[in-house]
């Protein structure tokens, strides 16, 4: 019975991690994304061409963005940088992203 608890406690921190984190793609929102856009609930876009994330859902379905965030985005506006993340980084923007649509 120790045995299997020593076990399941070890795997705690990997069952954790096993689903997208909001918290994570705020990071990941704030590390790559903020320079240009406004990425909480409140602000104005440091750049004025570059959407806030709040509004991406009016535009389409943040869930589309997965393919286009995993694969690298060439340009979401003109002055947009090349950049790819990882599938789970990938959807951790996303969860994020989702949490604005509120």
């Amino acid at each position: 019975m120790r045995r299997v608890l020593a076990i399941a406690l070890a795997l705690l921190p990997l069952a954790a991690q096993a689903g997208p984190s909001t918290r994570r793609g705020e990071s990941i929102a704030l590390a790559t994304c903020a320079r240009c856009h406004a990425v909480g609930r409140v602000g104005v876009s440091p750049l004025t061409e570059a959407p806030p994330f709040r509004d991406l859902h009016r535009r389409y379905p943040v869930e589309d963005l997965a393919e286009a965030l995993a694969e690298g985005i060439v340009t979401g506006h003109p002055t947009m940088p090349e950049f790819r993340l990882d599938p789970d980084e990938a959807q951790n923007l996303i969860a994020y992203l989702k949490t604005l649509e509120r």
